[in-house]
């Protein structure tokens, strides 16, 4: 088993009935995500400040022009 697999993954569940969406595991290092429909491709590790940075803008998209991803 790939420590990828083994890593408690969750989407949004807004996107369950679409399966159009990502999934993000907290890895105890840090955060990874992942395409929903392609698995077994590659994992994307965003830092720590990029992470924050996406998260502040999906919880209000006025702030992606002030904050800058790393």
């Amino acid at each position: 088993m790939t420590q990828a697999r083994a890593w408690a993954w969750r989407k949004s569940s807004r996107s369950v009935q679409t399966d159009n969406c990502v999934e993000v595991a907290c890895t105890g290092t840090g955060i990874r995500v992942r395409d929903s429909k392609r698995r077994r491709d590659a994992v994307i590790a965003p830092s720590p400040t990029a992470w924050t940075s996406f998260l502040r803008a999906v919880d209000d998209p006025s702030s992606a022009s002030r904050t800058e991803a790393r």
